[in-house]
């Protein structure tokens, strides 16, 4: 775990990192805070998601999204006290991307396609 697998030279590696804070390292070791605001929107989310009859079947699918990368994350921290990221991209030298793992992907996925949802077409959530 210690030296990185190069999967695709110059671009594609995995490496272990243990993240105790956010995304780019910010808030580190502020477990609580993150497992509780966690929660706290989660339970949002999930309230959101199963009492709006109105959501098309796009809005709660990228819903699902947002709730998978948060469980995916939250259990790590809860079992772990960190975050296992291990994805890492350098685009060719230019940019060394932070690590990340699936659930960031989720998470940042569904948050850019709801935010698209919401500023294309105002009532596709409801």
């Amino acid at each position: 775990l210690s030296e990185p697998i190069v999967l695709i030279n110059n671009f594609l590696q995995l490496n272990y990192v243990e993240n105790r804070g956010a995304a780019f390292g910010i808030l580190q070791n502020q477990r609580l805070f993150f497992i509780l605001m966690t929660f706290a929107v989660l339970g949002a989310i999930v309230i959101f998601r199963y009492k709006n009859n109105s959501l098309t079947r796009l809005s709660r699918y990228i819903l699902d999204f947002m709730i998978a990368g948060a469980i995916g994350n939250l259990i790590d921290r809860v079992r772990l006290t960190y975050v296992i990221d291990f994805i890492d991209i350098n685009f060719w030298g230019f940019y060394d991307f932070p690590v990340f793992n699936f659930a960031d992907i989720f998470l940042v996925c569904a948050t850019i396609l709801l935010s698209l949802l919401v500023i294309l077409d105002k009532h596709e959530l409801g």
